[in-house]
C-alpha cells in the first residue's frame, strides 16, 4: 500500500504590513473593535508586482527546497485559490512553467477557504491510487484585490499570502491518513462575489454597486463556521481511529479567533493545542492552513509521529478536514538547493525560448489548422434551373421530373389580369 507523506513545506507573505490603526484612517473602525471581534492585529497586502502566481511559485520553491526535490520530479500541481491570476490559463499552469515541471499535470481548484484541504485530499488520493508519486499542493490568494475597502465588515478580515506542501509516495505507513470533504450549496449566497461570472458579468453598473467584491452575511457565516468546525474535527478524528486527546496539534483555518476558541471549548482541548497566527496575517483563505502548517514546522512544534488535524471551512458553503501523521524530515543539502535554483533559471530560459519559437514558426509557416486559414474568395452562387435549386430534370427529392411533351403554352389572361377559365382548366388537367 502506498502512503502520501508531507516531505516539504513553504510559505510566502508580502512585505507590506497593514495594521488595524492604518485601516481606521480609511474606514469607521478601530484597533480595539477589530481585535475584540476577530483577533486580527495586522495583515499582509500584496504589492504591485506580487500576484497569486508569483506568491504560489515562491511558496512552492520553499517546499521543494525543504524536501530536496526539483520541479522535474513533479507529477501533479494543484493550486487552491479564489483569486486566480486569470480565468484561464490556470495559475497552476503558470507555476508548472516557472518550476520547469515538464511532465506534471496542473490545475486550479476553487473551494474557497477549504480549498487547500480539498487539494491535499485529491493529491493524497492520486498517490494512493498510483497515478502520481510527487504532488505539489498550494494555497495562494490576493484577496486584497477583491475586497471593498470601504466595507468595514469585510476589509478588516482578509490578507494575502501563499503556502505549499509537497506530497511524496512511500511504502512507510503514515502521512495523510484520512480526509473529509463536504459542501452545502444552499448557503452559497452567504459569502459570494456576485459579479464576474457567466451569470452576471462585470459591468459599470455592477462595479458601481461593488458587486465585483466580497459580499458576506457575517452573522450567518459565523454560525455556520462554529458548527462545522466542531463537527468536522470530531468526524475526522473518529475516521482516523484516534481520540481527541491523542491529537498533538490542530491547524485550523484562520478565519476568526473566536471561532477557534469556541471549537477548543466544545472539544475540551486546551487552546494552546491550536496553532493560531491570525493576529499577524488575518484570513488568507486557501493559504491560511499551509502558512500555519509551515510556521508550525519551522518553529519546531511538529515532531516525527505527531498526530495533526487540519480543518477548513468557507464559501460554497464548503468544509474539509484531514488527519495526518507527521513524518521524519529529510533536510536538503546546500548543493541540492543550489542545483534546484539553477533548474528554475533553466526553466525560465526554456519558457522564453518556446515562446520565441512559436512566434518564429508562425511567421515562417503560418498556422497548420485549416479552420484558422483565411477563407478563399468565393464565386457568386449560380442558381440551378431545376425546382428548389436542384439539377435540371430532377426535383429537390432527387426524383426525375416528368418531361413535358412540348413547350408550355403561354398562359392566357382575362382583361383584369387573372387567368382565364380555359387556362385554369388546362392547368388542372396537367
Amino acid at each position: 500500500m502506498r502512503y502520501a507523506h508531507i516531505t516539504g513545506w513553504g510559505k510566502y507573505v508580502p512585505q507590506r504590513v497593514v495594521t488595524n490603526d492604518e485601516l481606521a484612517q480609511t474606514v469607521e473602525t478601530s484597533d480595539g473593535w477589530i481585535r475584540d471581534r476577530t483577533g486580527i492585529a495586522e495583515r499582509r497586502i500584496a504589492g504591485p508586482s506580487e500576484t497569486t502566481a508569483s506568491m504560489a511559485i515562491a511558496a512552492a520553491i520553499g517546499a521543494l527546497d525543504v524536501a530536496g526535490a526539483s520541479g522535474s520530479q513533479l507529477d501533479l500541481i494543484i493550486v487552491a485559490t479564489t483569486t486566480p491570476e486569470h480565468l484561464f490559463p490556470s495559475t497552476a499552469c503558470l507555476v508548472q512553467d516557472a518550476l520547469g515541471a515538464a511532465r506534471a499535470g496542473a490545475f486550479d481548484l476553487s473551494a474557497a477557504c477549504s480549498g487547500f484541504v480539498y487539494g491535499l485530499s485529491l493529491g493524497a488520493d492520486a498517490i494512493k491510487a498510483g497515478s502520481a508519486n510527487t504532488v505539489l499542493v498550494i494555497g495562494s490568494e490576493t484577496l486584497s484585490r477583491i475586497v471593498n475597502w470601504k466595507d468595514r465588515n469585510t476589509c478588516v478580515l482578509f490578507g494575502d499570502g501563499a503556502g505549499a506542501v509537497l506530497l511524496q509516495g512511500s511504502d512507510q505507513p503514515g502521512g495523510i491518513l484520512s480526509t473529509l470533504l463536504r459542501a452545502d450549496g444552499s448557503g452559497g449566497e452567504l459569502l459570494i462575489i456576485p459579479a464576474g461570472g457567466s451569470r452576471q458579468p462585470v459591468t459599470p453598473e455592477a462595479i458601481a454597486q461593488n458587486l465585483h467584491t466580497i459580499q458576506m452575511n457575517g452573522r450567518e457565516v459565523f454560525r455556520f463556521a462554529s458548527r462545522v468546525m466542531d463537527r468536522a474535527t470530531r468526524e475526522i478524528i473518529y475516521k482516523a481511529g484516534w481520540t481527541t486527546d491523542q491529537v498533538d496539534l490542530f491547524v485550523p483555518h484562520q478565519a476568526n479567533l473566536r471561532i477557534i476558541e469556541m471549537a477548543a471549548r466544545s472539544l475540551g482541548v486546551p487552546l494552546d493545542k491550536f496553532y493560531c497566527n491570525i493576529a499577524r496575517y488575518g484570513n488568507t483563505s486557501a493559504a491560511s492552513i499551509p502558512i500555519a502548517l509551515t510556521e508550525a514546522a519551522e518553529s519546531g512544534l511538529l515532531r516525527p509521529k505527531d498526530r495533526v488535524v487540519m480543518v477548513g471551512f468557507g464559501a460554497g458553503l464548503t468544509w474539509a478536514a484531514a488527519a495526518l501523521e507527521w513524518g521524519e524530515p529529510h533536510p536538503a543539502s546546500r548543493s541540492q538547493k543550489t542545483l534546484s535554483r539553477l533548474g528554475y533559471g533553466v526553466a525560465s530560459v526554456r519558457s522564453r525560448a518556446r515562446r520565441l519559437f512559436r512566434r518564429v514558426e508562425d511567421r515562417l509557416f503560418g498556422t497548420l489548422d485549416p479552420t484558422l486559414q483565411p477563407a478563399p474568395a468565393r464565386e457568386p452562387a449560380r442558381e440551378l434551373p431545376g425546382r428548389n435549386g436542384s439539377e435540371p430534370g430532377r426535383r429537390g427529392d432527387g426524383k426525375r421530373e416528368p418531361t413535358p411533351a412540348s413547350d408550355p403554352k403561354p398562359e392566357s389572361v382575362t382583361a383584369n389580369g387573372t387567368p382565364s377559365d380555359q387556362s385554369a382548366l388546362e392547368e388542372a388537367r396537367s
